[in-house]
């Protein structure tokens, strides 16, 4: 393909917040490097980015800045990426035979958008009918929490918790909501800075729109 065009469908596909794979694209030799080791390579990569932009990496303010970064990358914002930073998921018996609609709302996240490595801010929603399997609250937290931490388009991310949810509670009666501000949207490009993006993911029982109205209702009391 001729790069000029290459080029053009590469700012298209990040500029529409298009994604290619519903699974995190990563290469099969992701983790043979040890995060020490990737470590070391981030901050050499990224000290060469700052001199490129023109700043003195002789300044005591900014020596620091590219093991900043790379530590950053690897052991908060990124981590998500490495399956050994899975959260353990534990899951119970549903002993008090609670049937009905159990919702945790208002779940923060923090990601960040792959195609401009800029965050996205925003919160989560999660509803699920037990079929006889119940999770520990703080452990949604952690499910939204570890897919948010790696490069991410909102589309994909919905879908990765709704799918771990679904597999864990082994239930198809889950709903997960998410709005978002994404600043390579408000602090660029269009720089808008009042819109943000929302996104809807359910099944089983959420098929039914009796059912997708008591949950929404539920969220607007939670706020």
């Amino acid at each position: 393909m001729n790069s000029t065009i290459e080029k053009e469908l590469f700012e298209m596909i990040g500029d529409n917040h298009q994604m290619t794979s519903a699974e995190t694209p990563l290469r099969v030799d992701a983790f043979q490097k040890s995060d020490k080791d990737k470590m070391l390579a981030i901050e050499n990569h990224f000290f060469q980015i700052m001199e490129e932009l023109g700043l003195d990496m002789t300044d005591d303010s900014l020596k620091g800045t590219p093991h900043r970064v790379a530590k950053m990358f690897i052991q908060e914002i990124f981590s998500g990426l490495n399956p050994a930073n899975k959260p353990k998921i534990s899951v119970f018996e549903n002993t008090y035979q609670y049937d009905k609609m159990l919702v945790e709302a208002d779940i923060s996240f923090n990601s960040t958008c792959e195609h401009h490595f800029l965050p996205i801010i925003g919160k989560a929603h999660i509803g699920y009918v037990s079929s006889g399997k119940v999770i520990g609250l703080s452990k949604l937290n952690r499910i939204v929490d570890y897919y948010s931490r790696r490069p991410q388009v909102q589309e994909r991310l919905i879908m990765q918790i709704f799918n771990e949810l679904k597999t864990a509670l082994e239930t198809e009666d889950v709903i997960v909501v998410m709005e978002a501000k994404h600043l390579c949207v408000s602090s660029r490009g269009i720089n808008d800075e009042s819109s943000f993006t929302s996104t809807i993911q359910y099944s089983g029982i959420f098929n039914e729109k009796e059912n997708r109205n008591d949950f929404f209702s539920l969220i607007k009391k939670e706020k």
